[in-house]
């Protein structure tokens, strides 16, 4: 039987950690946690189920999650976040791939997002396929600070994988909002070194671009209300990371001075 790693980046998450560790049961041979210093009791759970728990700061996704995959003993990697379960679908299809081998080098799954409960299937959030898991010798994360990736050689393709994970993303806009906020803030760093650039307007019309891609040419205005809503904080997260990047630039090029 193949063993396989699973890998989880963990920063206060009590509150469903434990849920995305119980998915892994009989699927995971071991579960490296990587986590950016909770102060809750997030690592208590991931005690209780026997994980390798590491600490350190986290200074973009895609750093941190090669990271992780670095600590792994076995070939196989299987990269799950926190707020992320296996659905009972996928969970019978990778113990079936355990029962025979892993035949490809890198896999994909259909991810179903959550949005405070509701089950989003457009926005761009569904299929929403996901490569989380690979054979490590011959495909490893990139190094992006956000909207991270899998690589691996052109000569490779991914085997799909029936069955979703189950993202939960948000039990309420509060949250969502801090998470969006969060990201724009790393995405902005990026933004400010590769941009040509950043004009006063940039902000407002790229927001503008991101709400009526996801409100309108990803399908959100059938996900009603919801669909709004999100659509709404694509806006808002694309022209802060841009503002953000406007600002950092400025500041840079006033310190060259």
């Amino acid at each position: 039987m193949v063993k396989i790693s699973a890998t989880i980046l963990t920063f206060n998450e009590e509150r469903r950690i434990e849920a995305c560790l119980q998915s892994l049961r009989d699927i995971a041979d071991e579960i490296i946690v990587v986590d950016s210093y909770s102060t809750d009791s997030t690592l208590d759970i991931c005690r209780r189920y026997g994980c390798r728990i590491t600490q350190r700061h986290l200074a973009g996704f895609g750093a941190q999650r090669q990271y992780a995959t670095s600590l792994t003993n076995h070939s196989y990697v299987l990269a799950i976040d926190a707020d992320e379960v296996l659905s009972p679908a996928l969970r019978n299809s990778l113990l079936q791939l355990k029962a025979t081998e892993l035949k490809h080098r890198v896999y994909s799954f259909s991810r179903l997002n959550f949005f405070c409960g509701f089950a989003v299937k457009h926005c761009g959030w569904y299929p929403d396929r996901q490569i989380r898991l690979f054979d490590k010798r011959y495909a490893n994360w990139n190094l992006r600070d956000v909207h991270e990736k899998v690589i691996f050689r052109d000569s490779v393709r991914p085997e799909q994988i029936p069955g979703d994970i189950l993202h939960y993303r948000c039990d309420t806009l509060k949250e969502y909002s801090a998470k969006q906020s969060s990201q724009a803030t790393l995405k902005a760093k990026v933004l400010a070194v590769g941009e040509k650039s950043i004009s006063p307007l940039t902000p407002i019309l790229k927001g503008l671009r991101s709400f009526f891609h996801t409100y309108l040419s990803q399908g959100g205005i059938l996900d009603g209300t919801v669909g709004w809503t999100i659509s709404r904080q694509q806006y808002f997260a694309e022209r802060n990371a841009y503002a953000c990047a406007r600002s950092i630039r400025k500041h840079h090029d006033a310190s060259r001075q």
